[in-house]
């Protein structure tokens, strides 16, 4: 995956790389995923009542949306593709696709709301956070960062995965222990990134001062 937090491609743009290209359109073709997803998540309703067919479309939309968040960074960085729409379209898509899973979940009473919230306010508000230091100098993508989106990942497709009918209550078991591992990966890294931004912002304020 290739969000802000995994395998973006990290350094300048490159100086003759246009945004007209094929990761730039993959990761538009993932915003424009979004809404579909939703509707399909939607209109298969709750365990017990879903629409199969419908929340299987929603799985599998989610599945190659994700699929192309991988795909766009692999392209970008073997073909020297990076742009500086790229650099900032990449993470929102990725947010708006994993951020709309958990909303909808909620909604449809799957997930806690202090859950979503948690992990929304972090998300966002790293992301926030990143914009506003880069004055100072480019957070680079944590290891904790990675393995944070990674367990987000599975969470959601455990809990999308319409599979408690079928094989009994323990799924939904092992979908919430890898959305409490998520949880505490988010929170966590959260925190992490947070202090080294201080330590970023530090560094540049006693290097103008020297």
């Amino acid at each position: 995956m290739s969000s802000s937090e995994t395998a973006v491609p990290h350094g300048d743009p490159a100086p003759n790389s246009s945004n007209w290209n094929l990761p730039n359109a993959l990761t538009a073709l993932r915003i424009v995923m979004v809404p579909f997803f939703i509707w399909f998540l939607v209109a298969g309703g709750t365990h017990g009542e879903q629409s199969m067919g419908m929340r299987w479309a929603a799985v599998v939309t989610f599945g190659l949306a994700m699929y192309t968040d991988k795909l766009d960074g692999d392209l970008a960085r073997a073909r020297n593709l990076i742009t500086s729409f790229g650099k900032i379209a990449d993470p929102i898509a990725d947010k708006l696709l994993t951020g709309a899973a958990f909303v909808v979940l909620s909604l449809l009473g799957e997930l806690w709301w202090w859950v979503t919230i948690v992990i929304l306010v972090r998300e966002w508000g790293i992301t926030v956070m990143r914009f506003v230091v880069i004055r100072y100098g480019v957070m680079a993508a944590s290891k904790g960062g990675k393995t944070k989106t990674v367990l987000q990942t599975a969470a959601l497709l455990a809990l999308l995965l319409p599979l408690a009918p079928l094989v009994g209550q323990w799924w939904l078991w092992f979908a919430w222990v890898l959305t409490a591992l998520a949880l505490l990966a988010t929170v966590v890294t959260g925190v992490d990134y947070v202090v080294k931004a201080v330590q970023l912002r530090n560094r540049s304020v006693r290097g103008e001062a020297a």
